[in-house]
């Protein structure tokens, strides 16, 4: 028995190793094949992430309020909601792991920007998909889904471009924000369902 969990352990150990320098390796493949001429770009696309998830629901909303539309503003209250669970649920992961950023454990990674919180999970990526995934629920039309999620898919890329992340960061990112939404949305048709039996989708 000693022996079988013993091979479990070692197998277990050399799992996570694996996937440790797979992790790092494909970091280091993006960021160290950067284009200096787009740099200037991928910062700018790092700091949209506050400006449209924040501002999103603030704009809907105002636009629901203006057309005096019930519908437009429990959709754009649905995306905000789904802002605040993402950051939460972020804030505590990152609080709880504390792993540290890649350019401190590893020097050769060459980060363009300082961050001053933990690494895992990126929380840049983690508010560009909860935004892309509650707008793309709230308005499900090819025009809204596509830019929505290239978008968010392009801060994922960026933040490891500019050696601020891991791989495994931006994928747990991109989990936490599409889970955040589709967690608020169930939330959301369950209150309603106890509001009104009849009421199908998160907003009718």
């Amino acid at each position: 028995m000693s022996k079988v969990l013993s091979f479990f352990l070692l197998f277990f150990c050399f799992s996570i190793s694996n996937a440790q320098n797979s992790d790092i390796d494909l970091l280091k493949k993006i960021n160290g094949n950067r284009n200096t001429n787009i740099e200037s770009g991928m910062v700018g696309i790092t700091n949209s992430v506050m400006p449209i998830s924040i501002g999103t629901p603030i704009i809907i909303y105002a636009v629901g309020l203006i057309e005096k539309d019930s519908l437009t503003k429990k959709k754009a209250l649905f995306i905000g909601e789904t802002f605040a669970a993402s950051a939460f649920v972020t804030l505590v992961l990152k609080s709880a792991t504390k792993r540290d950023r890649p350019y401190v454990t590893y020097p050769e990674i060459d980060n363009v920007v300082e961050e001053s919180s933990y690494s895992f999970p990126s929380g840049h990526t983690s508010l560009a998909f909860a935004t892309a995934t509650s707008l793309s629920m709230a308005y499900p039309k090819w025009y809204v889904i596509a830019p929505s999620f290239l978008w968010a898919g392009a801060v994922g890329y960026s933040r490891m471009y500019l050696g601020v992340h891991y791989p495994t960061d931006v994928l747990a990112g991109a989990i936490v924000g599409s889970g955040s939404a589709f967690l608020c949305y169930k939330l959301n048709k369950w209150i309603n369902k106890k509001r009104a039996p009849h009421q199908k989708k998160l907003w009718e």
